[in-house]
């Protein structure tokens, strides 16, 4: 399969904003993005970017030795209006939401076949949700899908992930003036599957995003969301929750790039961990430019630790390069199950496991209803349920 251009043919005008966007903060990475597997080295796990992640077990997507052939099954449910077209990588929406920040990434850039343009026209006001779900058959794979969005649209996306399989897919999110866009994410896959995934977002002008971010499954899942504004006004909401249970590696590395002025984005995230060499990690980036005058930003990770041998690495970043903003701040917390709330629900006539069980949910309440979809917040609360069962058993 022919290798891609450093930059898709077409989205050298509508990708500007996006690329130079994400230049600035290149200085994290090994090197700066790009749509070119060959512009990144193989990494080793001394990088800041890779230190936490299990090179081992990526199944060879950071190396070049994974190669597609395996099967994912793919339905998608939506209202009338929404179109879904397959394009090749000289469309000029494909990369426009921003360049591969990794190598994965960029191997999923260059290996899919197809990519995927699911377009909701612009005052669409969609009753139902857009459901996109994926099922893993088994073996290698990778993908590429833009979701775009048109001016004062509003518009509920679930992508719902299942199955087992070895895959590196690139998500894409052009949000239009004034529209409005929640997604919800569900990593719920079999204990042997792999699963990387950028999710970029490009937020126009006066528009929302609002992203729910749930992973359960998985051996290990490494999800990558970025937002980007193509304009001022723009609101960002980033919102996570997930389960890591015995010998999982689930990491989330988060980045709000703030190149427009008054613009909003709060980002909270929240884990609960069981079980022997359970590994959960949490990197939230947020950079406010010289030109983001206005901005208001906050960023919260908490983490519930249930039992010995778990690990947590939680690290939020916060960096200004302007004082004239709203507010900015940041918060991470990690702690173990607290004997006094157990004890609490106890004294008052509550059996222990039914009581830890009611912690727990406590716990992730406020996110649950952030999903904003009834089946998905059902499904949640019963996966929830159900590893906890486990757990006490």
């Amino acid at each position: 399969m022919a290798e891609a251009q450093s930059m898709p043919a077409g989205a050298s005008a509508g990708g500007a904003v996006a690329v130079a966007a994400e230049s600035s903060v290149a200085t994290r990475m090994s090197a700066p993005p790009s749509f070119d597997v060959a512009d990144f080295p193989v990494p080793h796990g001394r990088e800041e970017e890779w230190r936490f992640t299990p090179l081992d077990r990526l199944r060879g997507l950071h190396d070049g030795t994974a190669v597609p052939g395996g099967t994912i099954k793919v339905e998608v449910e939506a209202p009338d209006g929404v179109t879904v077209t397959p394009v090749g990588r000289d469309d000029p929406r494909v990369g426009r939401a921003g360049a591969p920040v990794d190598r994965v990434a960029a191997q999923a850039f260059s290996s899919f076949e197809k990519a995927t343009v699911i377009s909701v026209p612009k005052e669409a006001v969609l009753k139902e949700p857009v459901r996109v779900a994926l099922h893993g058959e088994g073996g290698v794979t990778f993908g590429h899908t833009v979701f775009e969005i048109g001016a004062f649209a509003e518009v509920v996306l679930v992508l719902d992930h299942t199955g087992d399989t070895v895959r590196s897919a690139n998500v894409e999110f052009l949000v239009g003036d004034g529209a409005k866009l929640t997604v919800v994410s569900v990593q719920d896959w079999d204990d042997t599957a792999v699963h990387c995934s950028q999710h970029s977002a490009l937020v126009g002008r006066d528009a929302s995003f609002k992203s729910v971010v749930v992973t359960f499954g998985g051996d290990v899942v490494r999800i990558h969301p970025r937002v980007a504004y193509a304009g001022p006004g723009g609101e960002a909401e980033l919102y996570g929750v997930y389960f890591t249970d015995n010998g999982q590696h689930q990491e989330h590395r988060l980045l709000v790039d703030h190149n427009a002025p008054n613009c909003r984005s709060n980002v909270a995230y929240k884990g609960a961990l069981q079980g022997a060499d359970a590994h959960a990690v949490w990197i939230g980036d947020v950079v406010i430019r010289t030109s983001a005058t206005g901005t208001d930003t906050y960023e919260l990770n908490r983490n519930l630790v249930l039992t010995d041998g778990a690990r947590v690495d939680s690290v939020p970043n916060l960096e200004i390069e302007t004082g004239e903003i709203a507010g900015a701040g940041h918060a991470s917390a990690t702690g173990r199950f607290e004997d006094e709330q157990l004890f609490y629900l106890m004294a008052r006539g509550i059996p222990a496991d039914e009581a830890r069980r009611l912690v727990v949910r406590g716990f992730f309440a406020e996110l649950v209803q952030q999903i904003g979809v009834p089946d998905v917040e059902e499904r949640l609360i019963a996966k929830l349920e159900a590893e906890l069962e486990a757990s006490i058993a």
